[in-house]
């Protein structure tokens, strides 16, 4: 094969062109504009919620979020040591103090030892609950590569411990659970606040972009206000809160808007390459393709293979510059945010997992336009340089 397979890439084949150009035609391209109005309504229709705020990224999704959660200066934050750094990042814009939980084998929190956090370490009185006499305001929960969390315990203890949940819902959108007590819900809809991004690399994309919603809809009306600078009157241009520049551009949702039409079929052929991997590397020794958790049905944004390091002695790097090589590109999962250097003196708790799945885990190409051929070429390449690594 003489071509480079990418690892993520977006995918246009409906009307995209179509209604972007006709949001140009209309001159509608900045942060107003009937599409952004569409988007969020196809949005809430597909996720069988009432309100949806378009912004301007995952990241300020997740930032309006604390912001609306009251998460001030002091605060302590609950957050996840495995996935990109713009899931915690937010957590400083307000001045508040992350902690770090461990993650479990869906590399989505723990949340035994999220609640043992929150029982052994910190205390409870009046319906306030302190760490080292800092509030602990929220929990920030990521469906890591649109894998859900343990959803129905973690809003139990955030419950018990009166604690705002906020979905980082950035690479799970389509994600929801097929059984039992929160049967039909989706991602993003469970918690108080639930964050999207439409990045290049995502389900969909609408190049930049996000969106946010809540468990309120006046809530989400109220993160929308924030979103686009707080402005109390258009005519006189008064401002009664700090608002931000996080609004959707009109050409964006356009886009977006194309996108929500083919993201049922994107979902589809996310799950049968999936299906089409497992086949592949069943009985392969040197590496393990990760599960999604019962009981729900995952997008499955991105797949992941567990390596055994036992059996293969090279790096990540070794192994993703040979399969580079190859034309596959790959990555590693990520490096630990609590050992990058903006947050190396941050708390963590009881980290097992995490560090153990950071030094093994490989991610390959998902891209819903991939090819079976493309599939076969990808798992033979990673088993012919697991294999040379390996002797």
């Amino acid at each position: 094969m003489n071509k480079f397979i990418p690892l993520s890439i977006p995918n246009f084949e409906g009307n995209e062109k179509k209604y972007v150009n006709d949001a140009l035609d209309q001159g509608w391209v900045s942060t107003g504009g009937a599409y952004i109005t569409q988007l969020e309504k196809s949005m809430a229709d597909f996720l069988h919620t009432k309100n949806v705020a378009a912004c301007q990224s995952g990241t300020s999704a997740l930032h309006l979020s604390l912001v609306e959660a009251g998460v001030t200066p002091g605060d302590v934050v609950l957050v996840p040591p495995l996935t990109f750094i713009a899931a915690v990042n937010p957590v400083k814009y307000q001045f508040a103090t992350p902690v770090f939980i461990d993650c479990d084998d869906s590399f989505c929190m723990d949340p035994i030892k999220l609640r043992e956090f929150c029982e052994n370490e910190c205390v409870f009185e009046n319906n306030v609950l302190t760490y080292k006499d800092q509030v602990v305001k929220a929990i920030v929960v990521v469906h890591v590569f649109g894998n859900m969390a343990d959803m129905v315990t973690i809003m139990n203890i955030a419950k018990k411990f009166n604690l705002k949940v906020i979905e980082d819902s950035t690479e799970a959108l389509g994600t929801h659970y097929t059984e039992g007590k929160l049967k039909g819900k989706f991602a993003g809809t469970i918690g108080d606040f639930g964050a999207y991004s439409f990045n290049g690399n995502k389900i969909i994309t609408t190049g930049g972009g996000g969106a946010v919603t809540a468990n309120k809809p006046e809530v989400v009306n109220h993160l929308r206000y924030l979103s686009t600078q707080a402005k109390n009157d258009v005519h006189y241009y008064i401002h009664n809160e700090v608002g931000y520049n996080y609004r959707m551009t009109n050409l964006q949702a356009a886009l977006g808007v194309a996108q929500m039409e083919e993201l049922p079929e994107f979902i589809r052929r996310k799950n049968a390459n999936y299906e089409l991997y497992k086949e592949l590397f069943n009985g392969f020794e040197l590496g393990k393709l990760i599960g999604f958790r019962e009981g729900t049905h995952s997008n499955k944004w991105f797949y992941s293979l567990e390596i055994d390091k036992n059996k293969v002695h090279a790096s990540m790097r070794d192994i993703i510059t040979a399969l580079e090589e190859k034309g596959v590109q790959t990555r590693a999962i990520w490096g630990l945010i609590n050992e990058q250097l903006p947050y190396i003196n941050e708390v963590t708790y009881k980290l097992e997992k995490a560090p153990y799945y950071a030094e093994r885990i490989l991610n390959f190409p998902s891209s819903t336009q991939i090819t079976h051929e493309e599939i076969e070429y990808v798992v033979q390449q990673i088993k012919e340089v697991l294999t040379s690594f390996s002797k």
